[in-house]
């Protein structure tokens, strides 16, 4: 039994620290999105310097693959409804999407915290 109750403990804290780096992810992903359409895509179109597009949109495009993958590793640890997932993939394609996703990664967090806790 202590063995098993180990195993949850170990299973809770690395499912913690996923949803952990997917807030940070999610904070990136927001940023970077609202840097390039409010700042470099501005830059470009208004005043003719590109050099903010070509420099952001990648790191934009990277940040992004980064995050959809931190979402597929917390999936992978099952628990999720259809609706959080699809919302967890779809708000990133949203301005301050990444932002909203907060409340919700953080409510998940406190549940895994509650179970963690000692009967």
């Amino acid at each position: 039994m202590a063995d098993q109750a180990t195993h949850l403990q170990v299973v809770g804290k690395l499912e913690l620290d996923q949803l952990k780096r997917l807030e940070i992810l999610s904070i990136i992903e927001a940023t970077t999105l609202l840097l390039l359409l409010g700042v470099a895509v501005p830059l470009k179109h208004v005043f003719g310097w590109p050099l903010g597009s070509q420099i952001l949109g990648p790191v934009h495009g990277l940040v992004f693959l980064v995050y959809l993958w931190g979402v597929m590793q917390v999936m992978a640890g099952g628990g999720w409804r259809w609706v959080e997932m699809v919302r967890l993939f779809m708000i990133a394609l949203i301005p301050f999407g990444g932002f909203f996703n907060l409340p919700l990664l953080r409510h998940r967090a406190a549940q895994l915290r509650g179970m963690a806790q000692p009967s």
